[in-house]
């Protein structure tokens, strides 16, 4: 993988190179023998986000988030059931968001390839805070109210 860092960008190219061995808890495992490789290629500036590249060979296992986890699919397909919902089957360029404490069951009939984003849930400390200070930039800042906010 080459990785290219620009004043304000972080670029990578052919996110073959740099995986690494990421074994799935045999515990969680329920049919096959899925093979998993991780890179992290980038993160945030405030260093609590981090940007993956993830790949997993066919087999079906659970898996727990420990933290929120935004995915992309960039080749293959993964079948993900979460709690008593029914299966849905992501596809290259389909999104979603896993919550923090939260358990999935993924079916991955041959491989699949997906972007990952980590980030820890803030505190409702945290949450509460900054939802105050938007309010206040709100009232001080003159606009149309247009602007786009971040939803806390």
């Amino acid at each position: 993988m080459q990785t290219i860092d620009l004043d304000l960008v972080t670029t990578t190219l052919g996110a073959d190179a740099g995986l690494a061995d990421a074994p799935i808890e045999p515990a969680w495992i329920l049919d096959g023998n899925p093979q998993a490789r991780v890179t992290q290629w980038a993160g945030s500036t405030d260093g609590r986000a981090g940007n993956y590249i993830w790949e997993c060979t066919a087999g079906r296992f659970r898996w727990y988030f420990s933290v929120d986890e935004t995915v992309c699919i960039i080749s293959g397909e993964v079948e993900v059931q979460s709690g008593d919902g029914p299966p849905v089957l992501l596809r290259p360029g389909d999104s979603a968001i896993f919550y923090a404490g939260t358990w999935s069951i993924w079916h991955i009939p041959e491989h699949v390839r997906k972007h990952a984003v980590l980030s820890p849930p803030l505190s409702p400390g945290a949450r509460r805070l900054i939802g105050a200070v938007g309010k206040i930039k709100a009232r001080i800042r003159p606009g149309s109210g247009d602007e786009p906010t971040a939803a806390f």
